[in-house]
């Protein structure tokens, strides 16, 4: 009885949150150790169907950066980033489309709906979802086949959220000039929250949230963020998902949340209890 009780009580917790919730869009960035160990995928899809059936729209846009590091390395090519962003010449292009739509993206679909789910699996250029353009380095440096969003048109997105389908995003994107490029999944969830106007962002990622030193941040405002970007204190792969935050918190969304996707079931911790985890970076 006692533990009878003590799920209710978690329940009672959650209702606020589901009531506040209903009819919402979060766009979920999936990526990281919990789309490699079957433990944590099972608990990510888990979380994604719970948040449909009590009445959300989320929108999944994943990344696949270890498993292409992983085949270009088999390929006896050696991967290569700057700021973080992976230089990606037409080699490296044709194998991050490879992972991304033929591996990667239909084994979540397939995931989801083998758990009762209804998701349908969409690479950027389906529907002229996401239209790209070359993105230079800072430094202008030439990173091949990189992108950037130029614009992004919802209709596709639109079509299958009325037929309750839980869209499942690759983040590759084709170019007036007819190439297709490799984007940052972080920059394009940030960027498609925009145009969607989603109430929430969540990045999932291998680290516990921002640190500034030894202490974990829960709460950053942009200006911070942009500062720490500055100082060098936030570095690396995490510069991607703090600017996808401020991309999306200028253009209306509500919250953005870097959380640890290693902890098991952190989107439902993160959106449906009192206390949250990770950092929440706030307008």
């Amino acid at each position: 009885m006692k533990e009878a009780i003590k799920k209710a009580k978690v329940l009672m917790e959650a209702l606020p949150y589901i009531k506040s919730f209903y009819d919402k869009t979060v766009v979920i960035k999936y990526g990281g150790s919990a789309m490699i160990h079957e433990d944590l995928k099972r608990s990510v899809i888990q979380d994604i169907i719970f948040m449909e059936y009590v009445g959300m729209h989320p929108i999944v846009v994943h990344g696949g950066g270890t498993q292409i590091s992983e085949l270009m390395k088999k390929l006896g090519k050696k991967p290569e980033f700057i700021k973080g962003l992976r230089v990606t010449d037409k080699e490296t292009a044709e194998i991050v489309e490879m992972v991304l739509d033929g591996k990667i993206n239909s084994e979540i679909v397939k995931l989801i709906n083998e758990n009762g789910g209804n998701a349908a699996g969409l690479s950027g250029k389906d529907g002229n979802l996401i239209r790209a353009k070359k993105l230079l380095g800072e430094k202008g440096e030439d990173m091949g086949y990189v992108g950037e969003v130029e614009s992004i048109n919802p209709g596709i997105i639109d079509v299958l959220g009325k037929q309750d389908f839980i869209p499942v995003i690759s983040p590759i994107g084709a170019g007036k000039d007819g190439h297709t490029y490799n984007m940052n999944a972080d920059l394009v969830a940030g960027e498609l929250a925009s145009a969607l106007k989603a109430h929430k962002l969540v990045l999932l990622t291998d680290v516990k949230g921002i640190y500034k030193g030894k202490t974990l941040l829960p709460t950053l405002k942009i200006k911070d963020a942009k500062k720490l970007i500055e100082k060098g204190v936030i570095e690396a792969g995490m510069i991607p998902k703090v600017k996808a935050c401020i991309t999306a918190l200028k253009a209306g969304v509500a919250k953005t949340h870097i959380i640890d996707g290693r902890i098991p079931h952190s989107l439902l911790l993160e959106i449906y209890t009192d206390k949250g985890i990770g950092t929440e970076i706030v307008k």
